[in-house]
C-alpha cells in the first residue's frame, strides 16, 4: 500500500516538475520567432494547440467526452459565458507573455509568475469569500512592498508582471468555477477562439505579411507552439492530482526561477539592487505563503488567534 502510494507520488512529482521545467524554458522557444509579430504567434499558438489537443483526445478516446461537455455548455449559459471568458483571458495572457519575452522583459515576466499565487489568493477572497490567514496577510504586505519599490524607483508600474499575474489568476478562478477536465477544457477554450485566430491569420496573409509557409523552419516552430503549449498542461494535469497541493505550491516556483535566470544570465536584462530588494520581498512572501500550509504554521496561527481575542476583550 505504502509502496503504491510512494510510486503514485513519485510519478506525480515528476510530471508536475516536468510541466514547470517546460514552462520555465519556454522563453527559449518563443525567442526563435521573435521577428514575427506577437499577434501572429498567438494566432498560430491557438490554432495548433487546438489541432494538437484534438489529436490527443482522439488518441486517448475522449472525443465523446468533448461532445458531451460541449452539449452541456450550450445548455448552461453561465458555464458557457465562463469558458468563453477563460478563452479570452488565457489568450490575453499568452500574447502578453510572448510580447514580454520577445521585447526583452523576461525578468518582469518571471516576476509576474512569482506574484501569481498571491493574486489567486486575493481573487479567492474577493470572489469566493475565502478567509485570509495571518501569514497570507503578511505575504500580501511583503509582495506589495516589493512591487511598490519597483514602481517608485523606476517611476512606472511593472505592468507586464501585474498583467500576467492578474490574467492568469483570473483564468485559474474561472476554471475553478467552470470545472472542466484539463484536456477537454483546453480543447474547448482553444476551439472558441480558433475562428478568430484563423480570421486574423487570413487577413495577415491577404496583406502579404504572413510568415506561414514562407519559411519552412519558422512554419514548423509556429506549428510546434501547439505542442509546447499543450504538453506542460497535460503533464500538470497528470501530476497535480497525484501529489498534495502544498507540494504543487512549492514546485510552481521552478518556472519563474528558470525564467529569471534566463533573463539575467542569458539575455543580459537589467537586474539592479532595486530589483534584488523587490524580489527578496516577494521571495520572502512566497516562502511564508508556502510555509503557511504546513501543520506547524497552522498550529502557530491557532495559538495566536486566541491571544488576539483575549487582548481585544
Amino acid at each position: 500500500m505504502n509502496s503504491s502510494t510512494d510510486h503514485t507520488q513519485a510519478v506525480g512529482m515528476a510530471a508536475t516538475a516536468g510541466s514547470y521545467l517546460i514552462w520555465g524554458f519556454l522563453p527559449l522557444y518563443w525567442k526563435l520567432v521573435q521577428d514575427i509579430s506577437p499577434g501572429e504567434i498567438l494566432a498560430h499558438r491557438i490554432v495548433w494547440s487546438f489541432v494538437f489537443m484534438l489529436l490527443i483526445l482522439t488518441a486517448v478516446g475522449k472525443i465523446r467526452q468533448l461532445k458531451v461537455d460541449l452539449r452541456e455548455l450550450l445548455t448552461n449559459r453561465k458555464r458557457l459565458i465562463g469558458i468563453s471568458l477563460a478563452s479570452v483571458v488565457i489568450s490575453m495572457n499568452w500574447v502578453i507573455y510572448i510580447w514580454a519575452v520577445n521585447a526583452d522583459h523576461v525578468v518582469q515576466a518571471s516576476l509576474g509568475y512569482y506574484i501569481n499565487p498571491l493574486v489567486s489568493i486575493l481573487l479567492g477572497i474577493l470572489v469566493l469569500k475565502e478567509k485570509l490567514t495571518i501569514w497570507q496577510t503578511v505575504s500580501f504586505i511583503l509582495a506589495a512592498i516589493g512591487v511598490l519599490n519597483l514602481t517608485i524607483y523606476f517611476g512606472t508600474v511593472p505592468w507586464v508582471a501585474l498583467a500576467l499575474a492578474i490574467s492568469f489568476g483570473i483564468y485559474g478562478l474561472i476554471k475553478k468555477m467552470v470545472q472542466l477536465g484539463a484536456m477537454v477544457g483546453l480543447t474547448i477554450e482553444t476551439l472558441f477562439v480558433t475562428p478568430f485566430a484563423l480570421l486574423f491569420l487570413g487577413m495577415t496573409h491577404a496583406g502579404g505579411e504572413g510568415i506561414f509557409m514562407a519559411d519552412l523552419n519558422l512554419t514548423l516552430i509556429l506549428m510546434g507552439g501547439g505542442i509546447a503549449t499543450a504538453v506542460p498542461l497535460l503533464l500538470f494535469a497528470t501530476g497535480a492530482k497525484r501529489i498534495p497541493l502544498s507540494m504543487v505550491g512549492i514546485l510552481q516556483y521552478i518556472a519563474p526561477t528558470i525564467m529569471l535566470m534566463l533573463g539575467v544570465f542569458l539575455y543580459k536584462e537589467p537586474f539592479t539592487d532595486t530589483h534584488l530588494a523587490s524580489f527578496i520581498c516577494i521571495w520572502t512572501a512566497l516562502t511564508l505563503y508556502t510555509a503557511s500550509k504546513t501543520k506547524w504554521f497552522i498550529s502557530m496561527e491557532h495559538k495566536l488567534l486566541p491571544t488576539k481575542k483575549s487582548m481585544q476583550g
